[in-house]
């Protein structure tokens, strides 16, 4: 699965960025309509980056996937996982 770098803008709360709200990308912006999953990876080990992953429904009906690093504070994409019914 790869990533790809893309504009994110995040309800920031008292850690950060928190949540995403939409999202910028081919010159398209996506309204995220729902936050279906939220994870993270990493731990302790520096040498590890701090990932948050957000699976979210966009208000197209479409399933997609964002990514966080929280110590360089980048998001990405990895495209829509699902597309709505046509």
């Amino acid at each position: 699965m790869e990533f790809v770098p893309v504009r994110v803008e995040a309800y920031a709360g008292y850690r950060g960025e928190e949540t995403p709200r939409r999202f910028f990308t081919g010159g398209a912006a996506f309204e995220i309509e729902a936050i279906l999953d939220r994870w993270y990876q990493g731990g302790p080990d520096p040498a590890t980056p701090v990932l948050d992953y957000f699976k979210v429904k966009t208000a197209d009906g479409a399933i997609h996937l964002l990514r966080y690093e929280r110590g360089q504070g980048r998001w990405s994409w990895t495209g829509a996982a699902s597309r709505p019914p046509s």
